[in-house]
């Protein structure tokens, strides 16, 4: 019987998942189409288009929908097991709720792997709708008059870029050595090779010591260890925050830090990238024993129950993420109290359920 009973809640609320996490991010594409229409015309799109665009979209929408198809998926599995008096013909048998219940933990943490699965190809994903769409800029064989900042710590103001031959003309490097001198190296030309990275040409260095004294050279050629930044990404513009993985996001947000601007923003988004697929374990959690508050109810209760949850989580995501960006609260915990909040919530509703 307990076998019986554990093959019965696992497919019910797995198949439940599987439904739910692929339908509701149509939604999310009806939501977003509403708004871009008139975009998508002015640019001239097809349907073709736009329709191969939001299909490179939708594993994004599934990470969102994730939490939601667990939350449904364990409201109606154990409200539907609560209607039909099969959770009260489990007890009389000796089964407690919890044992009855127990299969939604491992296949809740499969779904939730794989949950986390489909999110390392967000990123990648998203590049391609974005080009799809049109939203980036693509740029031609040259960039001019603009500035990079590199992961070590150095600027890049580089007047003109040329992709096809690799080269760069009138660029400024600088630099923070460790003994704290300030290095300045102005380049007429630079050129870009695979082994080498850039190789500076016709220019000269600058070093002003913390002691206020300096030291100036002029070269033929300089070459910098770890400048060997490809032209194609010195063209590009940086990726949006939906379009980077977490090391990226982590790499962007001390860049920004580097430069005196505010990374909390980026460092919370970050952190979201870890913290809404594991949502979805969470918030299987919280509705599982949310599902026996109420006796009868059947469908529209376990729409109104899980609509009401969802609503919830979501305005607590977008508060705490707001306080952290604005520096109001650690990025971690900005990203992470909403899940803490619905699991302390969901083991008190598991501990007070009659077993």
């Amino acid at each position: 019987m307990i076998r019986t009973l554990d093959r019965m809640v696992s497919f019910s609320f797995t198949w439940l998942f599987l439904v739910f996490v692929v339908s509701v991010p149509i939604l999310f594409v009806l939501g977003d189409l509403s708004e871009r229409t008139g975009q998508f015309l002015d640019r001239g799109l097809t349907v073709a288009e736009i329709a191969l665009g939001y299909a490179y979209m939708y594993p994004h929408f599934m990470i969102l929908s994730a939490p939601i198809a667990a939350l449904v998926a364990a409201v109606f599995t154990v409200n539907s097991m609560t209607v039909h008096s099969e959770i009260m013909a489990a007890k009389a048998g000796g089964i407690s709720f919890h044992r009855l219940v127990a299969p939604l933990w491992p296949v809740g943490a499969v779904l939730t792997a794989a949950v986390f699965f489909v999110g390392s190809t967000v990123p990648s994903m998203n590049r391609r709708a974005a080009e799809t769409f049109g939203d980036r800029e693509v740029r031609g064989d040259w960039r001019n008059n603009f500035v990079h900042q590199t992961e070590n710590r150095e600027t890049l103001s580089i007047q003109q870029l040329f992709v096809s031959n690799r080269s760069i003309d009138r660029v400024l490097l600088e630099s923070r050595d460790e003994d704290g001198s300030l290095r300045h190296v102005w380049a007429n030309q630079g050129h870009y090779t695979e082994e080498d990275g850039w190789t500076l040409l016709d220019g000269y260095l600058r070093v002003i010591h913390p002691t206020g004294s300096e030291t100036s050279y002029t070269f033929t050629r300089y070459r910098r260890p770890g400048l060997g930044i490809p032209p194609e990404e010195l063209r590009n513009d940086p990726p949006d925050e939906d379009e980077m993985g977490y090391d990226e996001l982590g790499r962007r947000a001390a860049a920004v830090y580097r430069s005196g601007g505010d990374p909390n923003e980026l460092l919370v988004k970050r952190d979201q990238k870890l913290s809404i697929p594991a949502a979805t374990l969470v918030v299987m959690l919280f509705g599982a024993p949310l599902a026996t508050t109420v006796k009868k109810g059947g469908a529209a209760l376990g729409v109104g129950v899980s609509l009401g949850s969802t609503i919830v989580y979501i305005m607590l995501l977008r508060l705490f993420g707001a306080i952290g960006a604005s520096g109001g609260m650690e990025p971690f915990w900005a990203a992470w109290l909403p899940n803490f909040i619905f699991l302390a919530v969901g083991m008190l509703l598991l501990a007070r359920v009659r077993t």
